[in-house]
Protein backbone atom coordinates (compact mmCIF):
# COMPACT_ATOMS: atom_id res chain seq x y z
CA UNK A 1 0.00 0.00 0.00
CA UNK A 2 1.43 3.37 -1.05
CA UNK A 3 1.40 6.41 1.26
CA UNK A 4 -1.27 8.31 -0.69
CA UNK A 5 -3.61 5.35 -0.38
CA UNK A 6 -4.03 5.97 3.36
CA UNK A 7 -6.00 9.28 3.26
CA UNK A 8 -8.05 8.10 0.28
CA UNK A 9 -9.06 4.81 1.89
CA UNK A 10 -9.63 6.37 5.33
CA UNK A 11 -11.85 9.16 3.97
CA UNK A 12 -13.83 6.73 1.84
CA UNK A 13 -14.26 4.61 4.95
CA UNK A 14 -15.75 7.47 6.98
CA UNK A 15 -18.30 8.27 4.27
CA UNK A 16 -19.17 4.61 3.71
CA UNK A 17 -19.52 3.91 7.43
CA UNK A 18 -21.87 6.86 7.86
CA UNK A 19 -24.00 5.84 4.86
CA UNK A 20 -24.08 2.17 5.87
CA UNK A 21 -25.25 2.96 9.39
CA UNK A 22 -28.10 5.20 8.25
CA UNK A 23 -29.17 3.15 5.24
CA UNK A 24 -26.80 0.98 3.23
CA UNK A 25 -24.84 1.00 0.00
CA UNK A 26 -21.56 2.25 1.44
CA UNK A 27 -19.77 -0.64 -0.22
CA UNK A 28 -20.61 0.90 -3.59
CA UNK A 29 -18.10 3.56 -2.62
CA UNK A 30 -15.46 1.34 -1.03
CA UNK A 31 -15.39 -1.61 -3.45
CA UNK A 32 -14.63 0.49 -6.57
CA UNK A 33 -11.89 2.30 -4.64
CA UNK A 34 -10.32 -0.97 -3.53
CA UNK A 35 -10.41 -2.25 -7.10
CA UNK A 36 -8.96 1.07 -8.34
CA UNK A 37 -6.05 0.57 -5.93
CA UNK A 38 -5.24 -2.65 -7.76
CA UNK A 39 -6.98 -5.33 -5.76
CA UNK A 40 -8.62 -8.19 -7.71
CA UNK A 41 -12.42 -8.20 -7.42
CA UNK A 42 -12.54 -11.20 -5.07
CA UNK A 43 -9.82 -9.74 -2.84
CA UNK A 44 -11.57 -6.36 -2.77
CA UNK A 45 -14.77 -8.14 -1.80
CA UNK A 46 -13.03 -9.93 1.06
CA UNK A 47 -10.97 -6.94 2.20
CA UNK A 48 -14.09 -4.80 2.42
CA UNK A 49 -15.44 -7.18 5.11
CA UNK A 50 -12.79 -6.05 7.61
CA UNK A 51 -14.15 -2.53 7.45
CA UNK A 52 -17.77 -3.72 7.62
CA UNK A 53 -17.07 -5.52 10.89
CA UNK A 54 -15.39 -2.44 12.40
CA UNK A 55 -18.11 -0.06 11.23
CA UNK A 56 -20.87 -2.28 12.63
CA UNK A 57 -19.07 -2.68 15.96
CA UNK A 58 -18.80 1.08 16.43
CA UNK A 59 -22.37 1.60 15.23
CA UNK A 60 -23.69 -1.00 17.70
CA UNK A 61 -21.79 0.74 20.49
CA UNK A 62 -23.23 4.08 19.40
CA UNK A 63 -26.82 2.80 19.40
CA UNK A 64 -26.22 1.16 22.79
CA UNK A 65 -24.96 4.42 24.25
CA UNK A 66 -28.10 6.16 23.00
CA UNK A 67 -30.32 3.51 24.59
CA UNK A 68 -31.48 1.92 21.33
CA UNK A 69 -30.55 -1.75 21.45
CA UNK A 70 -31.82 -5.24 22.18
CA UNK A 71 -28.86 -7.60 21.91
CA UNK A 72 -30.90 -10.69 22.72
CA UNK A 73 -33.24 -10.15 19.77
CA UNK A 74 -30.41 -9.00 17.50
CA UNK A 75 -28.44 -12.15 18.28
CA UNK A 76 -31.48 -14.30 17.59
CA UNK A 77 -31.90 -12.58 14.22
CA UNK A 78 -28.18 -13.09 13.50
CA UNK A 79 -28.15 -16.90 13.77
CA UNK A 80 -29.82 -17.65 10.40
CA UNK A 81 -27.90 -14.78 8.78
CA UNK A 82 -24.61 -16.35 9.88
CA UNK A 83 -25.51 -19.66 8.29
CA UNK A 84 -26.52 -17.93 5.07
CA UNK A 85 -23.39 -15.75 5.00
CA UNK A 86 -21.09 -18.76 5.22
CA UNK A 87 -22.85 -20.31 2.22
CA UNK A 88 -22.79 -17.04 0.27
CA UNK A 89 -19.10 -16.41 0.93
CA UNK A 90 -18.19 -19.78 -0.55
CA UNK A 91 -19.93 -18.76 -3.77
CA UNK A 92 -18.14 -15.39 -3.91
CA UNK A 93 -15.04 -16.51 -5.81
CA UNK A 94 -16.51 -15.88 -9.28
CA UNK A 95 -18.86 -12.93 -9.69
CA UNK A 96 -20.58 -11.96 -12.95
CA UNK A 97 -20.29 -8.18 -12.60
CA UNK A 98 -22.60 -7.22 -15.47
CA UNK A 99 -25.45 -9.53 -14.46
CA UNK A 100 -25.04 -8.61 -10.80
CA UNK A 101 -25.27 -4.88 -11.49
CA UNK A 102 -28.46 -5.20 -13.56
CA UNK A 103 -30.23 -7.48 -11.08
CA UNK A 104 -29.20 -5.38 -8.09
CA UNK A 105 -30.45 -2.17 -9.75
CA UNK A 106 -33.92 -3.73 -10.12
CA UNK A 107 -33.86 -5.01 -6.54
CA UNK A 108 -32.96 -1.58 -5.19
CA UNK A 109 -35.86 0.07 -7.01
CA UNK A 110 -38.24 -2.54 -5.63
CA UNK A 111 -36.93 -2.02 -2.10
CA UNK A 112 -37.25 1.75 -2.39
CA UNK A 113 -40.85 1.39 -3.52
CA UNK A 114 -41.57 -0.96 -0.62
CA UNK A 115 -40.06 1.40 1.96
CA UNK A 116 -41.84 4.50 0.62
CA UNK A 117 -45.19 2.69 0.43
CA UNK A 118 -44.95 1.04 3.87
CA UNK A 119 -47.40 2.90 6.13
CA UNK A 120 -45.22 2.24 9.15
CA UNK A 121 -42.35 4.11 7.54
CA UNK A 122 -44.48 7.15 6.85
CA UNK A 123 -44.97 7.75 10.57
CA UNK A 124 -42.55 10.35 11.83
CA UNK A 125 -41.38 9.88 15.41
CA UNK A 126 -39.50 12.25 17.59
CA UNK A 127 -36.07 11.27 18.94
CA UNK A 128 -37.63 10.84 22.39
CA UNK A 129 -40.16 8.35 21.03
CA UNK A 130 -37.39 6.50 19.26
CA UNK A 131 -35.59 6.03 22.59
CA UNK A 132 -38.70 4.45 24.04
CA UNK A 133 -38.54 1.64 21.49
CA UNK A 134 -35.19 0.55 23.02
CA UNK A 135 -34.44 -1.88 20.19
CA UNK A 136 -37.74 -3.72 19.92
CA UNK A 137 -38.94 -6.63 22.03
CA UNK A 138 -38.97 -10.29 21.03
CA UNK A 139 -42.03 -10.77 23.22
CA UNK A 140 -43.93 -8.27 21.10
CA UNK A 141 -43.36 -10.39 18.00
CA UNK A 142 -45.67 -13.28 17.21
CA UNK A 143 -44.18 -16.68 16.47
CA UNK A 144 -45.06 -16.32 12.79
CA UNK A 145 -43.34 -12.91 12.62
CA UNK A 146 -40.22 -14.27 14.29
CA UNK A 147 -40.01 -17.34 12.04
CA UNK A 148 -40.65 -15.23 8.93
CA UNK A 149 -37.97 -12.72 9.93
CA UNK A 150 -35.40 -15.43 10.63
CA UNK A 151 -36.16 -17.22 7.36
CA UNK A 152 -35.76 -13.97 5.44
CA UNK A 153 -32.47 -13.24 7.24
CA UNK A 154 -31.08 -16.64 6.22
CA UNK A 155 -31.47 -15.76 2.53
CA UNK A 156 -30.30 -12.19 3.15
CA UNK A 157 -27.23 -13.70 4.81
CA UNK A 158 -26.48 -15.69 1.65
CA UNK A 159 -26.55 -12.50 -0.39
CA UNK A 160 -24.56 -10.57 2.22
CA UNK A 161 -21.91 -13.27 2.37
CA UNK A 162 -21.72 -13.30 -1.41
CA UNK A 163 -21.30 -9.61 -2.20
CA UNK A 164 -22.52 -7.39 0.71
CA UNK A 165 -23.29 -4.37 -1.49
CA UNK A 166 -26.71 -2.95 -0.64
CA UNK A 167 -27.53 -5.59 1.97
CA UNK A 168 -28.45 -2.84 4.44
CA UNK A 169 -31.38 -1.84 2.24
CA UNK A 170 -32.59 -5.43 2.13
CA UNK A 171 -32.34 -5.94 5.90
CA UNK A 172 -34.21 -2.68 6.51
CA UNK A 173 -36.96 -3.59 4.05
CA UNK A 174 -37.36 -7.07 5.54
CA UNK A 175 -37.37 -6.08 9.21
CA UNK A 176 -39.61 -3.02 8.86
CA UNK A 177 -42.11 -5.01 6.83
CA UNK A 178 -42.14 -8.09 9.07
CA UNK A 179 -41.59 -6.66 12.56
CA UNK A 180 -43.09 -3.17 12.07
CA UNK A 181 -40.20 -1.66 14.06
CA UNK A 182 -39.38 1.95 13.18
CA UNK A 183 -36.25 2.82 11.20
CA UNK A 184 -34.11 3.79 14.18
CA UNK A 185 -34.79 0.48 15.94
CA UNK A 186 -34.41 -1.42 12.67
CA UNK A 187 -31.02 0.21 12.06
CA UNK A 188 -29.82 -0.83 15.50
CA UNK A 189 -30.66 -4.46 14.64
CA UNK A 190 -29.27 -4.14 11.12
CA UNK A 191 -25.76 -3.11 12.16
CA UNK A 192 -25.62 -5.89 14.77
CA UNK A 193 -26.77 -8.57 12.32
CA UNK A 194 -24.47 -7.38 9.53
CA UNK A 195 -21.50 -7.18 11.89
CA UNK A 196 -21.98 -10.69 13.27
CA UNK A 197 -22.51 -12.53 9.98
CA UNK A 198 -19.71 -10.56 8.29
CA UNK A 199 -17.23 -11.94 10.81
CA UNK A 200 -17.98 -15.43 9.56
CA UNK A 201 -17.91 -14.35 5.91
CA UNK A 202 -14.53 -12.70 6.53
CA UNK A 203 -13.17 -15.95 7.95
CA UNK A 204 -14.15 -17.74 4.73
CA UNK A 205 -12.48 -15.07 2.55
CA UNK A 206 -9.35 -15.05 4.73
CA UNK A 207 -9.12 -18.84 4.70
CA UNK A 208 -9.10 -18.68 0.89
CA UNK A 209 -6.46 -15.92 0.77
CA UNK A 210 -8.86 -13.24 -0.47
CA UNK A 211 -8.05 -10.48 2.05
CA UNK A 212 -5.52 -7.61 1.98
CA UNK A 213 -5.14 -6.83 5.68
CA UNK A 214 -3.16 -3.57 5.39
CA UNK A 215 -5.73 -1.79 3.24
CA UNK A 216 -8.59 -3.47 5.07
CA UNK A 217 -7.48 -2.19 8.49
CA UNK A 218 -7.04 1.35 7.15
CA UNK A 219 -10.52 1.23 5.65
CA UNK A 220 -11.84 -0.26 8.89
CA UNK A 221 -10.54 2.70 10.90
CA UNK A 222 -12.45 5.12 8.67
CA UNK A 223 -15.65 3.05 8.60
CA UNK A 224 -15.55 2.58 12.36
CA UNK A 225 -15.50 6.34 12.82
CA UNK A 226 -18.23 6.79 10.21
CA UNK A 227 -20.38 4.15 11.90
CA UNK A 228 -20.04 5.85 15.28
CA UNK A 229 -21.01 9.24 13.83
CA UNK A 230 -23.88 7.72 11.85
CA UNK A 231 -25.41 5.92 14.84
CA UNK A 232 -25.50 9.11 16.90
CA UNK A 233 -26.86 11.13 14.00
CA UNK A 234 -29.59 8.56 13.36
CA UNK A 235 -30.94 8.69 16.91
CA UNK A 236 -30.60 12.47 17.18
CA UNK A 237 -32.37 13.21 13.90
CA UNK A 238 -35.02 10.51 14.15
CA UNK A 239 -36.79 8.36 11.58
CA UNK A 240 -37.72 11.10 9.12
CA UNK A 241 -34.12 11.96 8.26
CA UNK A 242 -33.08 8.32 7.94
CA UNK A 243 -35.84 7.89 5.35
CA UNK A 244 -34.50 10.88 3.38
CA UNK A 245 -30.94 9.55 3.41
CA UNK A 246 -32.21 6.07 2.57
CA UNK A 247 -34.04 7.33 -0.52
CA UNK A 248 -31.06 9.34 -1.73
CA UNK A 249 -28.72 6.37 -1.25
CA UNK A 250 -30.96 3.94 -3.12
CA UNK A 251 -31.41 6.28 -6.09
CA UNK A 252 -27.67 6.99 -6.25
CA UNK A 253 -26.93 3.28 -6.01
CA UNK A 254 -29.28 2.39 -8.87
CA UNK A 255 -27.75 5.09 -11.08
CA UNK A 256 -24.27 3.81 -10.27
CA UNK A 257 -25.25 0.25 -11.15
CA UNK A 258 -26.93 1.12 -14.44
CA UNK A 259 -24.33 3.56 -15.77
Amino acid sequence: MELWHIPVVFTAGILAGFINTLAGGGSLLTLPILIFLGLPTAVANGTNRIAIVAQCAFAVAGFKKKGVSNFKLSLLFSIPAILGAIIGAYFAVDISDILFRRVLAVIMLLILGLILRNPRLRQTQSPAENHQNSGGNSNSLGRRQLITAMTALFFIGIYGGFIQVGVGFIIIAALTTITKFNLVVTNSHKVFIAGIYTIFALIVFAFNGKVCWEIGLCLAAGMGLGGWIGSHWAVAKGERWIRVVLTICVVAMVIKLIV
